[in-house]
């Protein structure tokens, strides 16, 4: 058997394809045999009240791709701009990798890649953020 597959915890949420799906009672494992599904971990999911950070703003707009709610050609340019924008922040190997992985996901269409690579940078920002503040 191929493809995605997901280990939920009781009563945990998921969207898949713009639907939400609750787990039962038990822990559970879940198959995603159709390839170029899009699932997002409610858990997982930036509110819009909580995309307050450069990066987060960023996440979020690959998230509204990902979640249906927006056509990956209407946030196209606004993604590019935000990646292209953090990367005059984020100089160090690691990051520029990160972003260039971001990039290759609006290019190739591929949002659930775009959003996996910029998550990879909140705990940088938050560093950042903190030793700003301090």
């Amino acid at each position: 058997m191929s493809g995605l597959v997901i280990k939920l915890a009781p009563q945990e949420r998921l969207l898949i394809n713009g639907a939400v799906i609750e787990n039962g009672d038990r822990r559970s494992r879940l198959a995603i045999l159709t390839p170029n599904t899009n699932v997002l971990r409610l858990r997982d999911a930036i509110r819009p009240e909580d995309a307050n950070t450069p990066v987060s703003r960023v996440c979020y707009l690959a998230q509204l791709v990902l979640s249906g709610d927006a056509e990956p050609e209407e946030i196209r340019q606004n993604l590019l701009r935000g990646i292209e924008q953090l990367s005059q922040v984020f100089t160090d190997g690691d990051s520029r990798a990160l972003l260039h992985s971001a990039t290759e996901g609006v290019l190739r269409a591929e949002p659930y890649m775009t959003l996996r690579a910029l998550r990879a940078l909140l705990p940088r920002e938050a560093r950042l953020l903190a030793a700003r503040l301090s």
